[in-house]
């Protein structure tokens, strides 16, 4: 079976509810948006506007601890809002065939707020990890319908979960950006706690279709670990290019097949005629 036809395969599960896509900023970019789409482009524009020590320089997670230490956290967070505040310039191939298909949950790495435009108007929640700055309860997430109204937890009538580990950079919301941001959350994230009982139960028997991510930071690849961890064998990562040795040894890690396909071949795929 050739990448393409293992790629196709793997899509055809997500819509029928059998496997789980994992969203990286690969897949944001696809919306050919303003708003940064990696980590490392993200880290450049917090220092063109606050200058970080060199031993954080480049390493999104330590410049923005930088500039919460210093300049206080609502630096940070106007800094990411007025980022991820930039209109969508064209359609995106995939958001909008998720949103289409309506799979059980769609896990979305990135900041912004495509995935939940896409899912306008149909059946959907979502569950965002937030910071515990500023915070006097022991929390990790959030859960809002699809009104934007927040509730106390999700709804397992839900058509699709939307979830957003990592937080969403839209004023009014919450993202883990800085170390202290995840501090707590690492701590406990081996047991499994920072993770809402309904994401678990989702993934229970599914496996991954990773798509848009890199996992060349221990950041990235510690989350997908572990919201991938007791779901199902099988998984698949869209990742062209050459590859650092720690991404072969995580691949290697959760027995993960990685098709060398640019993502525009998803675009590729989802345009084949079924048949």
């Amino acid at each position: 079976m050739s990448e393409l036809d293992t790629l196709e395969r793997a899509l055809d599960e997500v819509a029928a509810g059998k496997r789980i896509a994992y969203l990286g900023p690969g897949v944001s970019a696809l919306s050919g948006s303003q708003f940064p789409a990696t980590p490392e482009a993200l880290c450049a524009l917090i220092e063109e506007q606050v200058r970080a020590p060199r031993r954080a320089s480049g390493n999104l997670w330590s410049v923005a601890q930088y500039v919460e230490s210093r300049k206080f956290r609502a630096t940070l967070n106007k800094i990411i809002n007025d980022a991820f505040d930039a209109e969508t310039k064209a359609p995106n191939p995939i958001h909008d065939w998720l949103a289409r298909v309506r799979p059980p949950m769609v896990v979305d790495s990135w900041y912004d707020d495509g995935l939940l435009n896409a899912f306008e108007g149909t059946d959907w929640g979502l569950v965002q990890g937030v910071s515990r700055n500023g915070e006097w309860i022991d929390i990790f997430t959030r859960t809002y319908d699809s009104a934007g109204q927040e509730i106390d937890q999700p709804d397992p009538a839900w058509k699709t979960l939307l979830y957003k580990p990592h937080g969403l950079g839209k004023s009014g919301s919450s993202f883990l950006m800085s170390d202290s941001d995840y501090v707590e959350v690492l701590t406990e994230i081996d047991i499994q706690r920072p993770i809402p009982e309904e994401v678990q139960e989702r993934r229970t028997n599914r496996p991954f279709l990773f798509l848009g991510c890199r996992f060349d930071d221990q950041m990235l690849r510690t989350f997908a670990r572990q919201i991938a961890k007791r779901s199902a064998d099988g998984h698949i990562a869209v990742m062209p290019g050459t590859l650092t040795r720690m991404e072969h040894r995580f691949l290697d890690e959760l027995n993960m097949q990685r098709l060398d396909l640019p993502l525009s071949a998803v675009d590729t795929a989802l345009s084949v005629p079924e048949g």
